[in-house]
């Protein structure tokens, strides 16, 4: 179970509140992991994470109403940890995309992951949004993180009234609605393994809208260049972002060659149930995917890090 602050405590954090980002809204300020848990499992107070809020700026033009109460994790210094291990990096919840970007620069096996920290939104944004929030917010289908970590077979280290555990990324993201802001996201858990990576998006202007089709590539091939290992994910084509398994098993055991690559993807869009939006149709998220996957292979096989991560504003 989740450790209880004393009474004590609980007076202190109660005492670090103020009037948030409306009239009526409380904004806490818990000073640790467990103090903010607390906070959220509260089922009394009903409070939200807040981290970047970046996705709550918006919420009026969404026309949703304000929280009873936030719960800021700005001042939660376990959430902004970089860990780095031998076999896997521990990323805080609460690092900022430019921070990841910073964090994860040069490191050829989650190249995926730099790029899509470094290319997302626009730099304000960048500077603000957060890793938790971008796997936490459900609404949010163009997340360039997501699909990031999923081709990276990430996990994450969740936080609730049954105590620490850990999940599988793709499990958090189809249990992340009943959950709610009850599951404290705090940790997200890299594996790490000879392996190379790439990202892709397609925005449709240059001024940090958002993707209409993200795609993530993670593959390991052998000395011949033949693939042995292969990840491939989807994000902000579908409502939640996953693995395109189709694609993967037909690029195992072939080498890893970017044409081909958007050749098979070709043969699988069937696979995809495109959602239609404000800025692309389905159809049209489906479409540009297979050569989006040409571009992340390209970009995993490129010598530096120097390949865009955007795509073209057109598919071909």
């Amino acid at each position: 179970m989740t450790q209880q602050p004393s009474s004590l405590e609980r007076d202190d954090v109660r005492g670090r509140v103020s009037r948030s980002v409306s009239s009526s809204a409380l904004l806490y300020r818990p000073g640790s992991v467990t103090e903010a848990s607390w906070l959220l499992t509260d089922e009394q107070q009903c409070l939200v994470p807040l981290a970047g809020a970046t996705w709550l700026m918006r919420s009026p033009l969404r026309r949703e109403p304000w929280a009873a109460g936030y719960v800021s994790l700005g001042a939660v210094p376990e959430l902004r940890v970089v860990e780095r291990r031998p076999d896997e990096f521990r990323l805080g919840a609460s690092l900022t995309h430019a921070q990841l970007a910073a964090a994860t620069a040069g490191n050829r096996d989650v190249r995926v992951l730099h790029q899509a920290a470094a290319h997302s939104a626009n730099p304000a944004v960048r500077a603000r949004a957060t890793l938790g929030g971008n796997l936490c917010t459900a609404d949010f289908a163009a997340a360039d993180l997501t699909p990031a970590l999923l081709s990276l077979d990430a996990r994450v280290a969740v936080l609730d009234s049954a105590g620490p555990r850990e999940l599988p990324l793709a499990e958090h993201l189809r249990t992340r609605g009943t959950a709610g802001p009850r599951r404290l996201l705090t940790e997200v858990i890299v594996p790490r393994r000879r392996r190379l990576s790439g990202h892709a998006r397609l925005p449709l202007r240059r001024a940090g809208d958002y993707p209409v089709a993200i795609l993530s590539v993670a593959f390991t091939p052998d000395n011949e260049g033949i693939v042995r290992d292969m990840q491939v994910a989807v994000g902000s084509v579908e409502p939640v972002a996953r693995r395109w398994r189709e694609v993967e098993r037909l690029l195992v055991g072939h080498p890893a060659d970017p044409e081909l690559a958007e050749r098979v993807a070709r043969e699988c869009t069937g696979a995809l149930r495109g959602r239609d939006g404000v800025e692309a149709p389905g159809w049209y998220r489906e479409r540009v995917a297979p050569a989006l996957l040409r571009r992340a292979m390209a970009a995993a096989l490129a010598p530096d890090d120097l390949t865009a991560a955007d795509g073209p504003r057109r598919s071909r």
